[in-house]
């Protein structure tokens, strides 16, 4: 899992509320287990129509946000289903980050375990962010995962919070199996004694 520090990047505007994993990455994208070719089917049927066509009004298709690594959107982004293949759209896309005033609890999770920062802010907070993507490439917003701050292009500071644990292993690219590996020593060091204990195993 790469490591998230500090990152610059325009962010694209997509104020809609209960955006569900469907939404996301819509079904009949699902038949992979592989994370990486998935970003092409981003918002499917929200980018392209039945002939295949981009639909020029959805913001990842306008040619400011067509590069965009931050995502900020509505209430209870990543609702619905529990597919793990919503968070790897999004990451295979270039999507680092997504900005909220709340998430559904499993996409959340999902998040923290692809790389991906969910940050939950007050809707206050994400109407100035609002504001600022509404200005397009020219405006990019920087979000520091050390400081626990997203910084403005007019100078604007606004600070979030993140469990201490999650923020631990995005900063140290660390997922699930990677922790497991940590810990590697220990779990050799029982193997041996259970060999020793129960050698008839």
């Amino acid at each position: 899992m790469d490591k998230f520090g500090e990152m610059t990047g325009v962010a694209a505007p997509l104020p809609m509320i209960n955006v569900d994993t469907d939404m996301i990455i819509p079904k009949q994208f699902l038949k992979t287990i592989e994370r990486t070719g998935l970003g092409k089917n981003l918002f499917d049927e929200l980018r392209f129509d039945d002939d295949g066509n981009e639909i020029e009004e959805f913001v990842l298709n306008k040619p400011a946000y067509r590069n965009a690594t931050i995502l900020l959107a509505g209430e209870n982004f990543g609702c619905g289903s529990s597919r793990e293949h919503a968070p790897w759209a999004l990451l295979d896309f270039g999507i680092r980050c997504v900005i909220a005033p709340s998430f559904a609890d499993i996409f959340y999770n999902n998040c923290f375990k692809n790389g991906i920062l969910p940050i939950t802010l007050p809707q206050e907070e994400i109407d100035k962010l609002f504001d600022d993507a509404e200005r397009g490439a020219n405006a990019t917003i920087t979000v520091d995962l050390h400081a626990q701050e997203i910084r403005g292009p007019d100078g604007g500071v606004i600070a979030f919070e993140v469990d201490e644990f999650r923020k631990h292993c995005l900063v140290h690219g660390l997922d699930d199996i990677d922790l497991t590996m940590e810990k590697g020593h220990h779990i050799d060091s029982h193997e041996e004694k259970i060999k020793a204990a129960r050698p008839w195993v």
